[in-house]
């Protein structure tokens, strides 16, 4: 198991004494009693809430940085000019500067980034 996962489970557990207590001690001193069902319904929904969270958590924390040129390596877009050999593209809603791997590629065609040279993406054309 991971650190992370123990930390989780250890959280989640004194998560789930508190509220305990405090629907079973701190509530009744103030005259409001909570029925054990309704407790153990709350402790059901807090459990299912911190798995989702941790899933979501972890599977973030896996993902590669989508920020920087060396992230945009396979990337698709569509070309805003001519590639002949050095134009525009069109990834992911921003316009970045392009040359061709191999011939000419028009513009409107699906291309995706090889590599990056400099500040120029390298890209090539899809197959159809």
């Amino acid at each position: 198991m991971s650190g992370r996962l123990i930390l989780a489970i250890v959280s989640t557990l004194l998560e789930e004494a508190a509220l305990a207590v405090i629907v079973l001690v701190g509530l009744p001193e103030l005259g409001v009693n909570i029925p054990l069902p309704v407790l153990i319904a709350l402790m059901v929904v807090w459990t299912a809430v911190s798995v989702v969270t941790y899933l979501a958590g972890s599977r973030a924390l896996k993902r590669k940085p989508a920020t920087g040129m060396e992230a945009m390596v396979g990337s698709q877009g569509k070309t805003v000019s001519p590639l002949d050999p050095e134009g525009l593209v069109k990834i992911g809603g921003e316009l970045w500067q392009a040359k061709s791997a191999g011939n000419k590629i028009g513009a409107g065609e699906e291309v995706t980034v090889v590599a990056r040279e400099g500040k120029k993406l390298i890209v090539t054309q899809q197959q159809r």
